[in-house]
């Protein structure tokens, strides 16, 4: 069983005029699963400051700013890559049941939308404010980590094979 390496929840029922703020710091352990959870050689630093404003009911309007850091092994020469992420992100939150009945048909169908600028559909006022901060800093993590002024350079190896075709090209006049 996988173990969520950040998680701080709150009741979205409980958010009310002007709004609901707090900060998210990574304890030691919680930078330890980051750590494992994000594949990288150490996550030394994630804080966060995130705010909650109720729209309706039932949508929420959620703001989050947040910095990292982050090392890595540089993808050429394996030392490491000590990286800084500073991010801010909006994301809508939209409460609805998780399925809903055609009444008509009897039958169920999924009640989320797969709009790429669609709110967030939840199913619960209970809500991991954690969720979308660990997500946002998942996809600020550099794939391809570089030291400073390491390039990439394919070896030159001397051999110069020839194409399979040239085989064949040799072949044709065998005849």
């Amino acid at each position: 069983m996988t173990t969520i390496p950040l998680e701080r929840f709150i009741d979205l029922s409980d958010v009310r005029d002007p709004g609901y703020e707090t900060d998210i710091t990574a304890t030691p352990e919680e930078l330890k699963r980051l750590t494992e959870w994000a594949g990288v050689d150490e996550v030394t630093r994630l804080e966060g400051h995130v705010k909650v404003h109720a729209q309706s009911r039932t949508t929420y309007q959620l703001e989050t700013d947040f910095e990292a850091d982050v090392v890595q092994a540089c993808v050429v020469t394996l030392e490491p890559v000590h990286s800084h992420i500073a991010r801010n992100f909006t994301r809508t939150l939209h409460i609805t049941p998780s399925l809903q009945r055609y009444p008509d048909k009897g039958g169920l169908v999924p009640s989320a939308s797969v709009e790429e600028d669609a709110p967030d559909e939840i199913e619960s006022l209970r809500y991991d404010l954690a969720a979308p901060l660990r997500e946002e800093f998942a996809l600020a993590i550099d794939p391809y980590p570089r030291a400073p002024g390491v390039e990439f350079e394919t070896p030159d190896d001397g051999d110069k094979t020839d194409s399979p075709f040239a085989a064949l090209e040799q072949l044709k006049g065998v005849n």
